[in-house]
């Protein structure tokens, strides 16, 4: 076992996907494809997010499928920014940057949290976003769920000040650091250049602007033994920082997509395979949207309930809705 490597995650299915127009002033990973037209965009998301599911599924990872039909939230399929689980039954809800993204906090998803999982305080923090603060979830921060860090690359998206609260809060040691792409534009996500598995850690670290803080951080994420793959600027530019160790039914394995892959060397790769199996996801279309297979998996670090305990929890949430005539609450934070 892995505290790193959840069995279990949250995926959405867009059926309305289309790279987002509030969040490409500061996302350098966005791009377009005029090649298709925007159903025809839509409806190949839909079938990669399909297949993603399917694809770790099969790998012995508990995915949990919900699906968003809104037009209204181009962005629905990246999950991982609005939420967060942790050990101790512990889950947070985020500040979002972009207007258009803020409806995506959903109670369905939470409550079958509560349901599946043994979840005993939910915090929110998208109150936040009424005073221009955001922090944008695991895509934001980089955790390490060993050390108690958790990494964040300055920018628009991760608050020096929210960051401060989540960990002191729960219980993480904050690591904030400047880093900007090989045109000098800021890291939008942490998540983009940095992942961190049980026995590596992948990063972009010439992407960090201070030598010192480099070596620091280097030096942290290699504590525990693990083994540092250091990612060059293009293969940060391929989405290759942007994977997730996930526990599956035969052990750990790499969550990437399959761009991902195809940038990283036999050597980089070597190291990976020493610990995991790597599962390459093939998702183009997402991809255009400047995330890429660790935006789109949100991983589940709760311990799961029996199915006994469940079923009670299940039973009590209907008698509470039966005996209350108020109407649906509304989204954390919405």
């Amino acid at each position: 076992m892995s505290v790193q490597a959840p069995s279990a995650a949250v995926l959405i299915r867009p059926h309305l996907f289309t790279p987002n127009s509030q969040t490409a002033g500061d996302n350098a990973f966005q791009s377009t494809d005029p090649s298709r037209t925007p159903d025809e965009i839509a409806r190949a998301a839909f079938e990669e997010s399909t297949k993603v599911a399917e694809t770790l599924r099969n790998a012995g990872v508990n995915i949990h499928v919900f699906d968003d039909t809104e037009s209204s939230r181009p962005d629905s399929v990246f999950p991982n920014n609005w939420f967060s689980t942790h050990s101790g039954g512990r889950v947070a809800v985020y500040p979002m940057y972009a207007p258009n993204r803020r409806t995506e906090r959903r109670t369905d998803v939470i409550e079958m949290l509560k349901h599946d999982f043994r979840v005993q305080d939910v915090v929110d923090y998208s109150g936040l976003e009424h005073d221009g603060i955001y922090l944008e979830g695991t895509g934001a921060m980089v955790i390490d769920h060993t050390n108690r860090v958790a990494y964040a690359a300055e920018s628009h998206r991760a608050n020096p000040l929210a960051l401060e609260r989540f960990c002191a809060s729960f219980g993480y040691e904050p690591m904030m650091f400047e880093a900007c792409d090989s045109h000098g534009v800021p890291i939008y996500h942490t998540n983009v250049m940095m992942c961190i598995a049980t026995d590596f850690a992948m990063i972009g670290l010439d992407l960090i602007a201070s030598g010192d803080r480099r070596m620091e951080i280097a030096e942290r994420l290699t504590e525990p033994g693990r083994t540092l793959i250091d990612l060059t600027a293009d293969q940060i530019a391929n989405f290759a920082g942007n994977a997730l160790e996930l526990k599956g039914s035969h052990g750990r394995l790499l969550a990437l997509s399959t761009r991902a892959l195809a940038s990283l060397t036999s050597a980089q790769r070597s190291v990976i395979e020493s610990s995991c199996e790597i599962v390459p996801l093939d998702i183009p279309t997402i991809e255009l949207a400047g995330g890429s297979v660790r935006c789109m998996v949100a991983g589940i670090h709760l311990d799961r309930r029996s199915r006994m305990a469940a079923d009670v929890a299940a039973g009590a949430a209907a008698a509470d809705a039966a005996g209350s005539a108020e109407t649906p609450a509304a989204a954390p934070g919405a």
